[in-house]
């Protein structure tokens, strides 16, 4: 009897530990896209917008003067709303319209409800204005913890956020956005910077930033396109 029991319990030690080995992987928490690894000389420029417009018209009148054919834009809801011309030639240009959230407030500090009722706001207004419906998210302030990124991908959304922050929101001047950027970036590198009146250097260290970083042999490609490389 006792040899009986003996060799079920190594039976079951042997089943336990193949199974340890080989495993069910454990399921991936959920997280934001900071860059995509690849080795493909490829980035992707996103603009913040949640505020004025002085700057978001010379912003992409530099995008197309310099051709770059992809970009990756974040709007914020009632930005969206009051500022229907800047939206409608976004997307005229075929450039990529995220979600920037409805109210400039940390989600992290709310409930699901009130993250659920602001993704909402903000979706129907890029909806009505732009005819696009958003699948990216870039939270308000970059704040999120795990129960954020769960609630916002059980909304059908992916948060994206930046692995090279140009700081053109501090104002530190434009040669250094410009050395900020170009020093940082690398292949599958995503790129904050910003299109609302609170950075007004962004419009003239953009051109610079853009003639660097082709010198250095980067495309230009939208989120989306990013993320098709990821391993």
């Amino acid at each position: 009897m006792k040899r009986i029991w003996f060799i079920l319990f190594g039976l079951f030690f042997l089943v336990s530990s193949v199974t340890g080995a080989v495993g069910v992987e454990k399921p991936k928490k959920p997280s934001a896209i900071y860059k995509v690894d690849t080795d493909k000389k490829l980035v992707a420029l996103t603009f913040d917008i949640s505020w004025g417009e002085k700057y978001a018209h010379p912003v992409l009148d530099v995008l197309a003067n310099k051709n770059v054919p992809q970009a990756t834009f974040f709007l914020s809801g009632p930005w969206t709303l009051t500022h229907p011309d800047v939206v409608q030639r976004i997307a005229a240009m075929n450039y990529e319209i995220g979600s920037h959230g409805h109210k400039h407030k940390n989600f992290s500090e709310h409930s699901n409800e009130w993250i659920e009722e602001q993704v909402q706001l903000a979706e129907k207004a890029i909806m009505q204005v732009a005819g696009v419906k958003p699948n990216l998210i870039r939270t308000p302030n970059g704040d999120f913890n795990e129960r954020v990124i769960k609630k916002l991908n059980d909304m059908g959304y992916q948060v994206i956020q930046w692995d090279t922050d140009s700081l053109d929101w501090m104002k530190p001047g434009v040669d250094k956005i410009i050395h900020r950027v170009v020093s940082r970036v690398h292949a599958g590198d995503i790129i904050l910077m910003h299109a609302s009146d609170s950075c007004p250097q962004t419009p003239e260290a953009l051109p610079v930033i853009i003639d660097e970083l082709r010198k250095k042999g980067y495309e230009f490609v939208s989120v989306t396109e990013l993320m098709k490389l990821q391993r």
